[in-house]
């Protein structure tokens, strides 16, 4: 098992490739499921999370071709779905990838039925699937639970209707959404999830076919197509991986050009560090980000759906936050359990208390290198940002989560004057 070390306390500076979003590339990737047409999808990201669902794809029968770069780094991948030959998705497949569960609605829709295992992922709290399940039932469909598998049936078909969500569900929107996208009449999903991720998807769909209305708004009206065509799309780039870079300037004192990314996709998020005293400035082809030099402000913050904070930027601003002048309030509303980076970011000398689910920061200082665990995706990159500003050696164990959902990230800190290296335990 890999483990990265870092000899933090230099100032970054240079320019980052922001890679394809991870988030929007996995519903893409399923969205492949609803046509017998080639979908080829450009920018896609080298993840592990890719190729987990990847592999997924290839054991229901689709094939996949990789056509190495696009030209901003990130690969062409064309997936044809036209000889699907299973519709089982296993639990050693599953278990990698929470997203794995977005085959689900393609499936059903297409082929009337699918078999799914309940969903895996990282530990950071309570992420169920009902809200999935209970939308395909107002569509029509039968849904069982049996020894880990959700067994879901529609035989005539799916039938539009009026959802809502009772409480905002990113995964559960993109789910119905491309379930609707092949179901009879028009169905509307209020109370919709709007990150730029779903947007993305509903574009692609669109041009694959589907008739939709109200992508990026609460409401989304979507007209039942009776077959989906092959299509070309551009995978947005990574708003979190864009978020992440910016902190590594922030906490750094340093200067960096975030290229081939965009302000609109993390807005609240670039506010919040403009509060802290951060440069945050829009360029021709992306966004730089530059520290003061001095020691920043600290800022409260609490995380929300979109257009709120994004609960995937907490951990790294709570890094942030921990050498900050001042205190903050940090509140996670999204999950219940993703303060777990907390006692290693304190094990650094950061002073943080937690108190249900918010998090005091008292800003210190300077952090001390140290040998930290990483407990999940976005602990990972957090610790690796309080590593960059930590005085002497951290070494950050457990890194196979980073590799779920940051792409060559010791590389790219390095070619901004990092001193990082990844390791072999």
């Amino acid at each position: 098992m890999d483990r990265i070390h870092i000899r933090g306390g230099i100032p970054l500076r240079g320019e980052i490739e922001i890679s394809g979003a991870k988030n929007a590339a996995l519903p893409l990737m399923a969205a492949s499921l609803l046509s017998d047409e080639p979908l080829i999808l450009k920018n896609l990201p080298r993840l592990a999370d890719i190729a987990s669902m990847a592999d997924l794809l290839t054991g229901l029968g689709v094939e996949i071709k990789l056509n190495g770069d696009n030209g901003n780094g990130g690969r062409t991948a064309e997936l044809s779905a036209k000889h699907v030959t299973e519709t089982t998705a296993p639990y050693d497949v599953v278990r990698k990838m929470r997203a794995s569960v977005l085959v689900l609605g393609p499936l059903l829709a297409r082929f009337g039925k699918a078999r799914v295992s309940l969903p895996g992922g990282c530990a950071i709290g309570t992420r169920p699937v009902d809200l999935h399940l209970q939308a395909f039932e107002q569509l029509g469909a039968e849904i069982e639970l049996a020894e880990g598998y959700i067994e879901a049936r529609a035989p005539g078909g799916l039938t539009g209707a009026h959802v809502i969500f009772p409480m905002v569900t990113v995964g559960g929107t993109e789910n119905l959404l491309m379930a609707a996208s092949l179901a009879k009449g028009e169905t509307v999903i209020g109370n919709a999830a709007r990150e730029p991720e779903i947007a993305d998807l509903a574009r692609c769909l669109i041009a694959m076919g589907a008739e939709i209305e109200g992508a990026g708004t609460d409401t989304l009206r979507v007209q039942g197509c009776d077959a989906l065509y092959g299509a070309q799309h551009q995978v947005l780039p990574d708003r979190i991986e864009t978020g992440s870079y910016a902190v590594a300037a922030a906490i750094t004192g340093g200067d960096i050009v975030l290229r081939n990314t965009r302000l609109d996709l993390l807005e609240t998020a670039t506010e919040t560090l403009v509060r802290a005293g951060v440069t945050v400035e829009e360029t021709s082809d992306g966004i730089r980000v530059a520290g003061t030099g001095g020691r920043l402000k600290g800022v409260d913050l609490m995380t929300e759906p979109f257009p709120g904070f994004p609960t995937d930027m907490q951990a790294q601003f709570m890094a942030l936050m921990a050498v900050a002048d001042g205190a903050s309030m940090i509140t996670e509303t999204i999950f219940e359990n993703r303060f777990m980076h907390v006692p290693e970011l304190c094990r650094m000398g950061a002073d943080i208390n937690v108190h249900g689910s918010s998090a005091i920061v008292r800003g210190v200082e300077r952090l001390s290198g140290a040998p930290v665990m990483a407990t999940d995706l976005r602990a990972s990159i957090s610790l690796i940002l309080a590593g960059l500003a930590a005085e002497g050696e951290t070494i950050v164990n457990r890194v196979y989560h980073l590799d779920r959902g940051y792409e060559r990230v010791e590389d790219k800190l390095a070619a901004c004057g990092a001193d990082i290296s990844r390791q072999a335990e």
